[in-house]
């Protein structure tokens, strides 16, 4: 798993937002797009495309696409 793929997969979970929006930094709760269907998106990402599994709480705690992919780095081992 690599950080460029994983911002591609995340920003998948956006309908309207540019992908070039998307980097490690970007807060994406700052988003305009951003709302609790996308965190669901992005929850459903993870568990498919990265066999993991994280929870609502775990992304409303993180601030960066970098801290998600962290994430779920911390949890593939």
């Amino acid at each position: 798993m690599n950080i460029e793929q994983f911002i591609q997969d995340f920003a998948s979970c956006f309908e309207d937002t540019e992908a070039s929006e998307f980097q490690a930094t970007t807060v994406f709760k700052d988003l305009d797009e951003w709302d609790s269907l996308t965190t669901l998106a992005i929850i459903g990402m993870c568990s498919k495309k990265y066999n993991t599994k994280v929870t609502g709480i775990e992304i409303r705690e993180a601030a960066t696409i970098a801290d998600v992919f962290n994430l779920v780095s911390s949890k593939n081992g």
